[in-house]
This record gives C-alpha cells, sequence and structure tokens, in this order.
C-alpha cells in the first residue's frame, strides 16, 4: 500500500458573495511544503489552485474540481491571519481564539489525534457533532483520513475572487463538494494531519 502524509493547516471560510474557500497550508509533505486552494463559486464550479502542476496532479486525483489552475502562489499564517494570493484568489482571513472543537482536540494525545485508525472510527459521531467526516474514500481508489489536533475560529474575511469582491465572512453554507466531506459550516483553521493511502506495492512516507 501507497501512503503519503500531509501535515499542516486547513481553512474553511465562506464568504457573503457566496463563494467558498478551502486553504491548505502543508509545511511537511512529499511535496516539500506548499499552500493550494480550492474555490467553490456561488454557481458550485469548483477551482483548484495548485502552485505547480504534480501537486495539481496529486490533488486533483484525488478530489474533484471541474477547473485547475496552476499558477505562483504567495501563502502565509501567522496567529492573526492568514494570506493567500494566487490563481485569481486575493483572500486575507482574521483569526480568533481556540474554539470548542479546538479546546477538545487538545485533550487528546497528538500520535492518538492523527491515526487513520481513530480517525475511521470516529468519523460517524464527526459527521453527526460536527458536520464532517475524518475518514472515507478519494479518487483513484484512495482513502483519506483526516487528525485534527487544534481549531481556532475566524473573525474576519476581505479578498477577492478573479477581481469580484468576496464580501463579509460568513458559514461555509451549502458545504463544499471537492471530496467526501466539507470543512465544518463555522469558518476557522485546523490543525490536521492528513493521510491518503492507495493500493499498491510501495509505501512512501512523509508528507500530507
Amino acid at each position: 500500500m501507497s501512503t503519503w502524509r500531509f501535515d499542516g493547516a486547513i481553512l474553511g471560510v465562506g464568504s457573503t458573495s457566496g463563494v467558498r474557500v478551502v486553504v491548505g497550508l502543508w509545511r511537511t509533505t512529499p511535496f516539500g511544503a506548499f499552500a493550494d486552494a480550492m474555490v467553490a463559486d456561488a454557481s458550485g464550479h469548483r477551482t483548484l489552485v495548485a502552485p505547480r502542476s504534480d501537486v495539481a496532479t496529486f490533488i486533483a486525483d484525488t478530489y474533484s474540481f471541474d477547473e485547475v489552475v496552476v499558477a505562483p502562489v504567495r501563502a502565509s499564517l501567522t496567529r492573526e491571519a492568514v494570506t493567500f494570493a494566487g490563481g485569481g484568489l486575493d483572500l486575507a482571513v482574521r483569526l480568533g481564539g481556540r474554539d470548542v472543537l479546538g479546546r477538545a482536540l487538545r485533550l487528546l494525545p497528538p500520535a492518538l489525534a492523527t491515526s487513520p485508525a481513530l480517525a475511521r472510527v470516529i468519523s460517524p459521531a464527526a459527521d453527526v457533532l460536527a458536520g464532517v467526516r475524518t475518514w472515507g474514500t478519494a479518487g483513484h481508489d484512495r482513502t483519506e483520513a483526516y487528525g485534527a489536533t487544534d481549531r481556532r475560529h475566524a473573525t474576519g474575511l476581505t479578498g477577492s475572487w478573479h477581481g469580484t469582491d468576496l464580501g463579509a465572512l460568513s458559514r461555509v453554507d451549502p458545504p463544499v463538494t471537492f471530496g467526501f466531506s466539507s470543512t465544518p459550516a463555522a469558518p476557522g483553521i485546523t490543525r490536521v494531519t492528513t493521510t491518503v493511502a492507495a493500493a499498491g506495492r510501495h509505501r512512501r512516507r512523509g508528507g500530507r
């Protein structure tokens, strides 16, 4: 079995324009550190913005998009904010403190919280309690597990998508449909280790 691990953070936000954005800020992956964005506009059109073709190919093979854009990306994550610029997206999101889910996640040892086995066991409960699934099937006969260790809420948003103002911060509603699960409806950023597994003879370690 081939396995890829991605360690970093996922930001999920909605906007009053109807555009919903999921930004991945990955510090350790098989592809090195990078950031990507998944954008669903008000009509439901789904776009991937990725910094390189190899990253775009892997993500597009795992998730579902109507359009894939490979373009230079600039992104940053601090305690106060997340920024992302590239491929038609210009985004700045202000961050607040740890939310209720974040406080609960901090009670788990990291090794347990990021275990794919635990993600599979708790996925039905996570769906009921938080509206997200932590384990499921992905493209190209892959499975994917999300192991969250912390979460903070978003407090504000500014930005544009292809020059059109995004408006103000709102919930991620309707849910995004890039993969088997949306991000939580409440806008925020989650510290996460994502494990993607696929049938095969070789095993790859490190990263998302």
